[in-house]
């Protein structure tokens, strides 16, 4: 999975609407979604998914923040997706991210920042698989 990556699309992105504005980004970068769905995460999902940052001060802020409402997943693909990808999302802190990146054009805070991206190609995999199985993605994306 090297050139795959995943996106989620945050609770505060849902609710900004601004689904469709990020995802043109997305596309516009030269990114192929390969799969998508609009999902709720559960506390122990969140939890889950977060599990390398258990220690962290911010942990239960982030599980409560991701189980806030809903989000969307998707699974990307380009040549050099990770790291292209985290140049297109910007910096975590929206304040320091680069101007045209989407964090700057549409994070409030370093808390509520739009949209997650994975951190390298070990990580992409397993993420994209914590939420679409193996048979969905081979069933209903041909991946």
């Amino acid at each position: 999975m090297g050139n795959r990556t995943l996106a989620i699309l945050k609770p505060d992105c849902v609710q900004k609407n601004l689904i469709g504005k990020v995802i043109t980004h997305i596309t516009e970068a030269g990114f192929k979604v390969v799969a998508m769905k609009m999902t709720h995460l559960t506390k122990e999902s969140a939890g889950g998914f977060y599990e390398i940052h258990k220690e962290r001060p911010f942990y239960n802020d982030l599980v409560k923040y991701m189980t806030s409402g809903p989000v969307v997943p998707i699974a990307l693909e380009k040549e050099n997706a990770v790291e292209d990808f985290r140049t297109l999302i910007g910096a975590t802190n929206p304040q320091n991210a680069a101007e045209g990146t989407i964090r700057k054009m549409y994070a409030d805070s370093i808390e509520a920042n739009i949209i997650h991206g994975s951190d390298s190609d070990e990580n992409a995999a397993k993420e994209i698989l914590h939420f679409f199985s193996r048979k969905e993605l081979l069933e209903n994306y041909g991946l």
